[in-house]
Formats: structure tokens, sequence, C-alpha cells
């Protein structure tokens, strides 16, 4: 976070996030958060962003594929993000349930199958998800203990 504040204080923000309208006033950021976050430790009180109109469901497929692509996410961040994601597309009206996998597989470069293993990881309890997060069970080991 402290190389986003610095690189925020040196150059600005290089890249708007996107808000939606809230209902109550003001805006919800949908991409943006650890930019938003920067900008505040930066002391700066404005970030550039687009205003985008967008229901629930869209929101969320739209967070999730902006954060998806980091390079620093945990394998718990990633197995809900695609579950988010999955359960998002599934109610705006997707057809079945490998189109859904590999739709979101394809989108973040994975296949259908390991986006599956991502969201049957979500299920785990936590404490066996953080075994998973700091490499001390892999992965796959992790899945299977759901069995």
């Amino acid at each position: 976070m402290q190389e986003t504040v610095e690189s925020v204080k040196q150059y600005g923000v290089l890249m708007p996030g996107i808000v939606r309208p809230h209902p109550e006033g003001g805006y919800e950021v949908i991409a943006g958060h650890r930019r938003w976050r920067a900008c505040e430790l930066a002391g700066l009180t404005e970030m550039p962003v687009i205003i985008r109109e967008m229901d629930d469901d869209t929101a969320v497929v739209l967070m999730v594929d902006t954060n998806i692509q980091r390079e620093d996410i945990l394998p718990s961040e990633k197995a809900k993000a695609y579950r988010m994601k999955y359960e998002a597309m599934k109610h705006q009206g997707s057809k079945g349930e490998k189109y859904t996998a590999d739709a979101i597989g394809e989108a973040a470069g994975d296949s259908g199958r390991t986006v599956q293993r991502y969201i049957r990881l979500s299920e785990l309890a936590e404490e066996l998800m953080d075994y998973v997060d700091e490499n001390k069970i892999p992965m796959v080991a992790g899945r299977n203990c759901l069995i």
C-alpha cells in the first residue's frame, strides 16, 4: 500500500476509479478502493472517477473483474471473488453452471475447472483457509477437506 501512496504523491492517480450513485446520496466505489485509500493516506481529498449507473449484480461482476487481476491476491480472496461473481452472473441469468464458470475463468485467465475449485475452496472453515493462504497446506488439499 505504501508504494501506491508514494506513486499517488508523485504522479497522482493514473487510472480513475469507478463509482455508482448511492441511493441515499453520494457515491459507492466499485473499482479503485486501494487507490481511494492511497489518496486518503497521501492527504488528497479528491480522486478522479468514472460514474456509472449499474445494478448490484453488475457492480459485483465489475468489482471482481478489476480485483482478480492483482498479483498479490490470496487464495481466499480469489475464492470469495469467484464465488461472488458466479452468484451474480447466475442471478443475471447465465446459462448453465459450466458456461458460467468457463466465462469467469476466461475473463481471469483461468479454466472453468479452476474457477469451480476456487468456489469450492471458499466453503472452507476460516482456520483451514488461513492455512491455505499461508501456504501451510496446498490449495488442493484444503479443497479436499470439504469432502
